[in-house]
């Protein structure tokens, strides 16, 4: 007589896979570590200068107003461009035109309209800094403010101070270990921190064309300015980890 079939067995879940053990956030007597800090800081020469120019005009009705404005805008342009590629860019940042409110009246009476346009000069040979410096300021109704120093955002000595930022953690880590009797055996960490240049530094002050203090413009070419490239700083601080060889204590 046949047996009964026995009911098929439930399949058995198959086991966890092993947790692979969480990385020491810290060395341990077979493999300590070390974490230093490497930091640089390079003295260079400026790669570009920035002027910013204000043009102002006020009329008694809009259109003088504009008409004005862009005269004296077109002189502008008419000074710069010529420099040719000692201007590296040449940019118009804001325009407004606004009305002034005769403030004795009832009604709302405009009084004057006051006009400007800002630009902005990047200059990358020194040598016409001075002289457009001085033109610009010589024009009816125009300031001129800086010129503020600066680096190219791609420049090299960004380059050189974290690779000397770099070199300064290896060799503190080494000395680190040599003092333990150790060396150093991998590098398990370097983080960026930073690596960026200071805020830039106007040298001069802002200079106003001598009409757009009331008193009358002197049209004798003025002399240029000698203006001293300023030095820029560049820093580089990175943090780093490695691992040594267990110390001869």
């Amino acid at each position: 007589m046949d047996q009964p079939a026995h009911p098929s067995q439930p399949p058995q879940p198959a086991a966890p896979a092993p947790v692979p053990a969480a990385p020491v956030p810290y060395g341990t007597p077979d493999a300590p570590r070390v974490a230093v800090r490497g930091e640089a800081t390079l003295e260079v020469d400026p790669e570009i200068a920035r002027l910013t120019i204000t043009i102002s005009a006020r009329g008694a009705d809009r259109r003088a107003a504009l008409d004005d404005l862009t005269r004296r805008n077109n002189q502008v342009l008419a000074l710069v461009k010529p420099y040719g590629e000692a201007v590296e860019k040449l940019e118009t940042g804001a325009f407004s035109v606004t009305p002034e409110i005769n403030p004795k009246s009832r009604h709302e009476r405009v009084r004057a309209y006051h006009g400007r346009v800002h630009l902005t000069a990047t200059l990358t040979d020194f040598t016409a800094l001075g002289e457009l410096t001085t033109r610009l300021a010589d024009l009816d109704l125009t300031r001129v403010d800086g010129p503020w120093w600066g680096l190219r955002p791609d420049s090299p000595a960004y380059g050189r101070a974290r690779q000397q930022a770099v070199r300064e953690a290896v060799q503190r880590a080494r000395e680190y270990a040599g003092a333990l009797g150790s060396r150093l055996v991998a590098l398990t960490e370097l983080a960026d921190l930073d690596a960026e240049q200071g805020p830039l530094q106007p040298v001069a002050a802002a200079t106003r064309g001598r009409s757009a203090f009331g008193g009358p413009a002197d049209r004798d070419t003025a002399a240029a300015l000698d203006l001293e490239p300023q030095r820029q700083t560049v820093y580089a601080h990175v943090n780093a980890r490695f691992t040594i060889t267990p110390p001869e204590l």
